[in-house]
C-alpha cells in the first residue's frame, strides 16, 4: 500500500482552500478488521491532541463498516454523557449513512462466534432510537487532511 500519510495531501492548493482545515474541536473515530470478515476493533482519539478516548475490541468475526458504525455511536453517547459540544470526524460513508437511517445494514449472519458484537449493535441501534443528540457527524476529508487520527495504521 502506498498512500498519503497523516498530514500529507494529493490535492491542489485550490481544492485545498476549498475544503478547509478539520476541527479540533473534535474527536475522531476508526475501526480496523483483519479480514472481512475478521478481527474487528475500534477506538475515539482526541482529533487535535491523538489522546485515546475509548477504544473497544478485539472482537471476532466482525468487518470494518460495523466497527465504523459502532465507533460513531459510542462516540456520540460519549460526547452526551459528557455534555460536550465537540463534533465527530469519521471517515465512512457508510456508516454515516446507517447512524443517520438507525440502522446497521450488514449483510453479515450473526453466529456463535459474533453474538457479541450483535448485540452491541442492537444496543447501538436501541441507543440512536431512544436518544436524541445535535452532535455533527462530519466526513473527514482523507485526501486533504491524510489519515483519520483515529486510524489504526495498519494500510
Amino acid at each position: 500500500y502506498k498512500g498519503k500519510k497523516r498530514g500529507e495531501s494529493s490535492l491542489t492548493p485550490e481544492q485545498l482552500l476549498k475544503i478547509g482545515t478539520p476541527n479540533y474541536h473534535s474527536i475522531a473515530v476508526d475501526a480496523a478488521s483483519s479480514g472481512n470478515p475478521g478481527i474487528m476493533e475500534y477506538q475515539g482519539v482526541d482529533t487535535k491532541t491523538g489522546k485515546k478516548l475509548f477504544k473497544q475490541g478485539p472482537f471476532d468475526q466482525g468487518t470494518n463498516n460495523i466497527g465504523e458504525f459502532l465507533a460513531i455511536v459510542h462516540g456520540l453517547a460519549f460526547l452526551k454523557q459528557k455534555k460536550s459540544d465537540r463534533i465527530i470526524y469519521t471517515d465512512s460513508r457508510t456508516a454515516m449513512g446507517w447512524v443517520r437511517k438507525k440502522t446497521c445494514n450488514t449483510k453479515l449472519q450473526e453466529s456463535p462466534k459474533n453474538k457479541h458484537l450483535f448485540d452491541l449493535i442492537r444496543r447501538a441501534i436501541d441507543w440512536l432510537k431512544t436518544n436524541s443528540y445535535n452532535t455533527p457527524v462530519v466526513k473527514w476529508e482523507t485526501k486533504a487532511w491524510g489519515e483519520i487520527p483515529a486510524d489504526f495504521g495498519r494500510k
